[in-house]
């Protein structure tokens, strides 16, 4: 009996799709200097794209063009809200398009949370849009995910905007002070100068948000209180936006003596990531636990980012994917630890 023979799928017949860009923007702004914008959408399609004038022709399969045309009916709104492109712009338009998402890139890359200095902070990519819209709306929201995806610095954003709209009366930044792999204990100096690094990059991202000369007497008026958060012990926080930073170094007990400092008129933002634990061996993570624990109680919220919210260079967000492959085909493999190095699963 002959077999039977499956015809390939023919590939649909390209099509060119012609897009005019309004006389009020500038090529060069939408394209980019020396074509840098353009030469990063060419990349991310198979179809042809050209140039002539203020006309752009796009040919190649029907759905392609439609997202290519998509792509840039966004960058020209960006354009038309006063927006400077650039390569990232179009990186997170197109990966918000892609997702299905019914947000417009747009609306989100437009969202401003805090302006300082001539600087404006906004989120850049959908599930940092989603992540500050559930800081608004939510009593208590975790935000985890890897390095780089902006959940401290998007909070702290939220944190100086509700202290500027007269929503809470101070804000409070803590750490646990755990050490990652480095022993502090023998170096000169009082408590306050060991424990100090700690919490710099918090004091960092406030220069960032706040006239730096304003900041001292803010922390002398205890407005903002930067500290450690074995402080966080016995106090009851009212009208506050609290931070907990670098939560997967936090145990159970920890957590759960952060969490239940919260007051009335009050609003708890903790981050972490969770593939960074730098507890001693045999140490839960708090972070790690707590979303079990908590599942399903009201008012309480879990932002998840991931490598595609990394914000910082482009290598970031594949070294991340990286080491999450690596992880995956050592817990797969079981593979033991180095000499002297707890295994993956007693570190965790």
């Amino acid at each position: 009996m002959p077999e039977s023979v499956t015809p390939p799928v023919a590939s649909p017949a390209p099509v060119t799709t012609r897009i005019v860009v309004p006389g009020p923007h500038s090529m060069v702004s939408l394209l980019g200097h020396q074509d840098e914008l353009l030469r990063t959408v060419e990349r991310a399609f198979s179809s042809d794209i050209h140039v002539r004038g203020n006309e752009i022709t796009i040919t190649g399969p029907p759905a392609e063009n439609e997202l290519a045309t998509k792509l840039f009916a966004e960058l020209i709104a960006l354009l038309d809200a006063g927006t400077e492109l650039s390569p990232q712009h179009v990186d997170h338009s197109l990966a918000m398009l892609r997702s299905g998402s019914e947000e417009r890139p747009a609306e989100v890359l437009t969202l401003n949370i805090l302006s300082n200095r001539g600087r404006t902070i906004r989120p850049k990519t959908l599930n940092q849009k989603r992540y500050v819209d559930a800081i608004d709306h939510h009593t208590i929201v975790f935000g985890i995910g890897p390095a780089g995806t902006g959940k401290t610095y998007l909070a702290m954003a939220k944190a100086v905007q509700a202290l500027q709209a007269k929503k809470v009366n101070r804000i409070i930044l803590t750490r646990p002070a755990v050490e990652a792999g480095e022993r502090l204990g023998f170096l000169p100096g009082t408590l306050y100068e060991k424990i100090d690094p700690y919490l710099r990059p918090l004091y960092d991202a406030l220069h960032d948000m706040i006239d730096p000369d304003s900041i001292p007497r803010l922390i002398q008026a205890g407005t903002i209180e930067v500290a450690p958060l074995a402080y966080m012990r016995g106090r009851t926080l009212n009208d506050a936006f609290i931070i907990l930073d670098e939560a997967q170094n936090t145990s159970p007990e920890q957590m759960k003596m952060f969490l239940t400092r919260l007051g009335f008129g009050a609003k708890i933002v903790v981050t972490g990531d969770v593939t960074q634990v730098d507890l001693p061996s045999g140490t839960r993570s708090g972070l790690r636990v707590v979303r079990e624990i908590l599942d399903g109680v009201e008012d309480v919220h879990f932002a998840s980012l991931t490598s595609s919210d990394v914000v910082r260079h482009r290598l970031v967000g594949e070294i991340v994917d990286a080491y999450a492959r690596w992880d995956a085909v050592e817990d797969s493999a079981g593979a033991p630890a180095a000499p002297g190095r707890p295994s993956r699963r007693e570190r965790r």
